[in-house]
């Protein structure tokens, strides 16, 4: 089974107590967050972005936008998304989303262009 591209604690706990249950998970997680046919991994991560900042997940949208700034992720495409997820998400979608930016931000996530 391959580690989860996310260093989720909760992820490890889980292969350690249930390894079966996690293996069978395993490949649902790589249909829906590998690359796709016409989806990349960028803009998979951009939807999961959007869906977790929505839901306060702010550990979860940290986590998933470093996996898209792996993948060419902008600062900008960041804050574009969580824009767009603000609209139908509102206030707490768009706090959640730029605090994890700031958060990359300090972390120094983005290149210096």
């Amino acid at each position: 089974m391959s580690k989860s591209p996310y260093g989720y604690p909760w992820a490890d706990w889980l292969a350690r107590e249930d390894p079966q249950y996690a293996a069978a998970r395993q490949p649902v997680s790589e249909l829906s967050v590998g690359e796709g046919k016409e989806l990349s991994i960028k803009h998979r991560e951009m939807v999961i972005i959007g869906i977790l900042a929505f839901r306060g997940r702010e550990d979860g949208v940290v986590a998933h936008m470093r996996r898209a700034v792996e993948h060419g992720a902008t600062k900008r495409e960041l804050l574009e998304a969580i824009q767009a997820a603000a609209v139908p998400g509102g206030g707490p979608t768009l706090s959640a989303g730029v605090k994890s930016i700031m958060q990359l931000e300090v972390e120094g996530a983005f290149k210096r262009s």
